[in-house]
């Protein structure tokens, strides 16, 4: 669960860092079926961070330790 401004900010990073990758894969990979065993971990991590980022961004900054939801 991302509780802070730097988390925040890695995690962002982080997403953008695995979305590139794919766009690598996709563009490297001839056989659909292997780019998506080689995609699927990755856009699969991609979701639950941002599930994460958008947990984090649902809470006003003034909200501390209120519970978050969406």
């Amino acid at each position: 669960m991302i509780s802070s401004e730097q988390e925040l900010e890695a995690a962002l990073e982080r997403v953008g860092q695995f979305l590139r990758q794919v766009a690598q894969i996709r563009k490297a990979e001839t056989n659909p079926e292997n780019y998506r065993m080689s995609a699927g971990g990755f856009l699969a991590e991609t979701d639950r961070m941002n599930l994460e980022i958008r947990d984090y961004l649902w809470s006003h900054p003034g909200e501390v330790g209120a519970p978050r939801g969406t």
